[in-house]
């Protein structure tokens, strides 16, 4: 198998075949190009964001949201994974077990962050129905081989204390019993300041974009180095 500059090598080569042979040379060494390419970008490890509007960048540039700028920490780290976001705003854990088999089909993740069950507990989802169907995403994640990392949250101060316990509560038994890496309170530090919310008061701005990708990136990268 090629390395790094083995792979660029052959590469350069095969452009400059491709400038100075004729149109059947050229299109047989671009097919040749178009494979190695592809079996380059099949052998990136990518990791899979199921997440929400919180992980969606809402109401902020894309480039400015928690997993553009991970992407770029992990390149600066020297992990060479490529994040895959297929977090959808509005979206739930129902949402995301439906749509689950056809992204680890499609990605091959090594790693599956699953970022979802905010819109279930403000919509007043059952406990016992948002937990199973966590617990079914993360079956399928290591099933399909994917190693899981785990996104608690709670509600806004109007619900309730004693029902943002009971929610939060879901993600750390989920943690528990299966052995899972933790983040258990995504918006820890956010929700409760003013300057690092939207006006909706629900979604993080820009400026509250750095704590997650650090706080995520923290618990992803502890994820990688583990054995």
């Amino acid at each position: 198998m090629l390395d790094g500059d083995g792979f660029e090598n052959a590469v350069l080569g095969l452009m400059g075949l491709i400038q100075n042979g004729g149109s059947m040379f050229r299109g047989w060494i671009g097919l040749v190009l178009g494979l190695l390419l592809g079996a380059a970008n099949a052998e990136t490890p990518k990791i899979l964001i199921l997440g929400d509007s919180l992980s969606a960048a809402y109401g902020i540039a894309q480039s400015d949201g928690w997993v553009a700028l991970l992407q770029t920490r992990l390149n600066a780290d020297g992990f060479p994974h490529r994040l895959i976001n297929a977090s959808i705003s509005g979206e739930t854990t129902r949402g995301g077990l439906t749509r689950l088999p056809k992204l680890l089909a499609e990605h091959r993740p090594a790693v599956v962050v699953i970022a979802l069950g905010s819109n279930d507990g403000l919509r007043g989802t059952p406990m016992d129905v948002m937990r199973a169907q966590i617990d079914g995403m993360i079956e399928q994640s290591r099933d399909a081989g994917a190693r899981v990392l785990l996104i608690g949250n709670r509600l806004p101060p109007n619900y309730g204390e004693p029902y943002s316990d009971a929610f939060q509560a879901v993600f750390i038994e989920l943690a528990r019993d299966h052995q899972l890496p933790l983040v258990p309170f995504m918006l820890a530090d956010i929700a409760t300041d003013d300057r690092l919310l939207q006006a909706d008061r629900l979604h993080p701005t820009a400026a509250a974009e750095p704590i997650l990708r650090d706080r995520i990136g923290d618990a992803i990268e502890a994820l990688l180095r583990s054995p």
